[in-house]
Formats: structure tokens, sequence, C-alpha cells
């Protein structure tokens, strides 16, 4: 039986043998996000040692999703997110899963996330008896209060919980996340922390030309956050740390890449603020070391793989003291972390930090050296072990 939080030992050899691994997603790259990034890159390792089916929801008409060598792609039907058409998820699929299995059996099952494509994973592999694990990556059910169905979040738990519950092992990004889930009732939980590649996100590519179109001076500080505009971002308290930054500096800027729901209205009311969408690659990586400052003011993630990518590429993150933020950011050397909901102590670190260049230059180069420890191949290693782990168990 796994415990939680239980070390699985790295695999540094060939694996003895060839498993064939189903996964499971409703999001997959070219889409932007967290969950989307890390399941590409452990399929992609997976995939050179092992037989993986990928199976994801078709993007669209016109899919364009990410293809990896070596590794097959099942395409399944797909809605808009009700409330966030950007997304999609998956629909109910259980027989079609069912009768894809009996035919071609896989060893394991890796479900990613919890939408109706997920929820029929988990039941197929369970009256197949085919070994199922989970990754808890979202916290949806906290989502709702930010949607106006607070009276949903119960329900959304529980239906969370039930999921999670079915299959052998629940892999969370951190051991706090682990806890507070075993707490709410959840069984089976360990943790598979996030890497974040450090060549990509790298200080060597700040550029001074675009922190000039961005109308900032050298010396000005540039407060950046990279985010979802949606509700459950806690956008409003980064708007309210700039203002207080500005104050006392009044040459700050801050820059927003990304998009969602409210950046319509957010940039209507603050055309100070520079909105510079969606980017993604070089580009990312260019907008994340031409700034100074990381503002991070969300309370709704269970990991936050932005908070690495400002920290490998020199930025000063200030961020509450939760998820990647607990796990990354050690005592005051490698960023500023703030108590959970202690709003004004956010505005005054964005804003002393803003005031202080040796501080955030300080705090910049402690965090890179920071990230440059947090190495994606041992990450994989201890995913593939947790597979075999699951293998073992269902077997024993």
């Amino acid at each position: 039986m796994l415990h939680l939080c239980e070390e699985a030992p790295p695999i540094e050899h060939a694996p003895e043998r060839r498993l064939r691994v189903a996964v499971v997603t409703e999001t997959w790259p070219p889409e932007v996000n967290g969950v989307a990034m890390t399941i590409h890159r452990l399929v992609a390792w997976l995939g050179r040692r092992h037989r993986v089916t990928l199976i994801r929801l078709r993007q669209g008409h016109a899919d364009q999703g990410t293809a990896i060598p070596g590794v097959d792609t099942l395409l399944l039907p797909s809605v808009p997110l009700p409330r966030y058409h950007e997304l999609r998820m998956g629909l109910p699929s259980v027989g079609r899963l069912r009768k894809l299995w009996r035919a071609r059996r896989p060893d394991v099952v890796h479900v990613i996330t919890e939408g109706p494509l997920g929820w029929s994973a988990v039941r197929a592999a369970n009256a197949l008896g085919i070994p199922v694990i989970s990754d808890f990556h979202t916290n949806f059910h906290q989502y709702t209060a930010h949607y106006g169905m607070g009276l949903f979040k119960p329900v959304a738990l529980r239906y969370l919980r039930n999921l999670h519950n079915r299959t052998l092992l629940t892999l969370v990004p951190t051991r706090t996340l682990a806890e507070g889930m075993t707490r709410q009732g959840f069984e089976r939980m360990d943790v598979l922390a996030r890497g974040v590649d450090t060549e990509l996100f790298h200080p060597d590519h700040r550029r001074s030309a675009l922190r000039a179109s961005w109308g900032v001076k050298p010396d000005d500080p540039v407060l950046l956050m990279v985010s979802r505009i949606a509700p459950e971002k806690n956008l409003p308290l980064a708007l309210q740390a700039y203002e207080r930054a500005r104050e006392r500096v009044p040459g700050a800027r801050m820059v927003i890449v990304g998009d969602g729901p409210a950046r319509a209205s957010t940039a209507a009311a603050h055309p100070d603020i520079h909105f510079a969408g969606m980017r993604t690659g070089r580009s990312l990586a260019e907008h994340y070391a031409s700034a100074d400052i990381f503002v991070f003011p969300s309370l709704s993630e269970t990991f936050g793989n932005v908070t690495l990518e400002a920290m490998a590429s020199g930025l000063a993150v200030v961020a509450f003291d939760y998820a990647a933020a607990r796990e990354h950011i050690i005592g005051s050397r490698t960023g500023r972390t703030v108590a959970c909901g202690d709003d004004r102590g956010f505005v005054e670190a964005v804003a002393e930090l803003a005031g202080d260049r040796l501080q955030t230059n300080r705090l910049a180069t402690a965090a890179r050296e920071r990230a440059l420890e947090i190495d994606w191949s041992r990450i994989c290693e201890r995913y593939e072990a947790f597979l075999e782990q699951c293998l073992e168990t269902d077997h024993g």
C-alpha cells in the first residue's frame, strides 16, 4: 500500500518492462495552463520508455493539439465549458472506453482531469479491473464561489472526493495540498512535484526594447502578473498592490500576460496597465525576464507553475504562503510570502520591493538559484515509479 508522501525511488536505468499506459486528459497543448504543460512533459518522457495511448478531447473543429512521436492519440468529442467558453470539457464515454480497453487492455490508466471524460475513465477502468491512478490539479470546488455558484461547493467537493477515492492513488503537486485533502476525506494521496524549464525561462531573455515598449525607464520597476484573467485569480488585489507601488515609485508599471473572461472589463477600467494577451514560448520567457517583480495574488491554486517560471526568469516573487510559493520560497531569501488572507501585507510587500532595487535584485538572484535545483528528469522518474508501484499494489 502506498502511504502519504512516501518517497518513491528514482529509476535511472531503462525500465525492466514496457508498460501499456493510457493517459486520459481534458486539457492539452496548445491550451495554455499548468496542467497541460505538466502532462505534456510527463507523456513525452513516458512515451520514450513505454507504450502510451493519449486519450484527450478534440479541441474544436480544427484540432491543433500537439502530437508526440511514438504516442498513440485518440480524440473524443468535447463541448465548451459553461461560463468559460474558451475551455472545453469531455462527454460521458464509459461505453466507448470499456470497448477500447477490452480490445487493447492497458496495464494502468492515469486520469489527469476530473470532468465527464475523467469520470468515465475511472468507471471504465474500475469495471474492467484495470489499475487506475488520478491527478488533482485544480480546485474546481473553490471556483464555485467566484462564479456565483457557492451553494454547489459541497456538491463539487463530494464529486471530486468520490472520483479520486475510486482510484489506487491520487497525485498532487505539494505536501500541503495532500495533507489538506486527506483532512477532507480524500484517500491514498502522494506528491508528484512540478519542475521548470530553466533554459527557456532565463534572465538572459530580458529585453530593453520590450521594456521601452511598455513605457518604462531603465530603473523603473515593472510588476508582472501571468494568469488567466478571471475572478478566481484575485486580480483586484494585484491592482491594489500596483496602485500602492506607484505611490512609492511613480514610474512603476504593471504588465499582465494572459487572457480570460475578465480581460475586457479590467483593461477598460485600467488603461494605464499593459495587457500583453496570451504569450507562449520565447515571447512568454521574454516578458517574464523583462519584468522585475512577480505579483501573484491567487488563492485558488493547487500549485501555480507560474511561480517557478518567474523564479527561473530571475524575478522577485510576492505570493501568498501556500502551493508553489510555500514549497520553494524559503524564508525571505528566495522571495516574499504573505499569510493567506493578509491582503494588506501583500500590498505592502509589493510596494516595498518596488521601492527597493537592491532587495529586489537580491531576491531575484536567489530565486534563480532555487529554480535550478528543480530537475524535471527526477520528477519524471518518480512518476514512472508511481505507475510501477500501483501495479505491484494492485497485484498484491
